[in-house]
């Protein structure tokens, strides 16, 4: 689990297992932190600039592609799923998506609010999902009713899945980055890229 590590010792009363931060070697390691974000609705003011607009952001860890063959090998799924049923779509805590406004993915539409984003791997092409279970920011072994990265989530709390946009793209994207494109005043477009892969899911803005 990227971010913390388990620290095994024998005591008295047998093994016992702890979670502690990750050391300064390790923090060196860790992927980045990013924010990708947008803003929607508003107008230009000739003095205050744009205002009276309302954000749509997505929040996740952007790991380094590294060298690695990352979508191209049998076994990418396992590998970037790292035990979970499904892919965080970043790194370290689960991907977080918050709204101001509502959003229509699909023929769905959620409410303006945070939930947690994630990419089924198991469907083809992949499924992006969106999700009520709350995210941990912290790993906290006992806390059960908040995901950190995909590791004990389960489907009951979907709220959206829908078939993503697979494309193979000229240039190589080093490090992971989730970005809003071709927006416009009715919707537009939320992209994964990563390596030469773009993953994306088309949405329109709710009333």
């Amino acid at each position: 689990m990227t971010g913390m590590r388990w620290v095994v010792v024998l005591s008295g009363a047998g093994l016992m297992a702890t979670l502690t931060a990750p050391t300064a070697q390790e923090r060196r390691i860790m992927s980045p932190a990013g924010h990708s974000a947008t803003q929607v609705g508003g107008t230009f003011d000739p003095v205050r600039g744009f205002v009276n607009g309302d954000w749509i952001e997505v929040r996740y860890g952007r790991p380094l592609k590294r060298g690695r063959n990352l979508f191209g090998l049998d076994d990418y799924r396992e590998h970037l799923n790292d035990g979970a049923p499904l892919w965080r779509a970043g790194a370290n805590e689960t991907t977080r998506l918050m709204t101001e406004v509502p959003l229509v993915f699909g023929a769905t539409t959620i409410a303006p609010g945070e939930y947690t984003l994630f990419i089924d791997f198991a469907s083809t092409p992949w499924e992006f999902v969106v999700s009520s279970w709350a995210a941990q920011t912290r790993y906290d072994i006992d806390n059960h009713d908040a995901l950190y990265g995909a590791f004990e989530y389960t489907p009951d709390k979907d709220v959206v899945r829908v078939p993503m946009t697979i494309e193979t793209l000229t240039h190589t994207f080093d490090q992971l980055a989730w970005q809003f494109l071709d927006m416009t005043e009715t919707g537009g477009t939320l992209a994964l890229f990563w390596d030469t892969t773009l993953a994306s899911v088309s949405f329109t803005l709710g009333r």
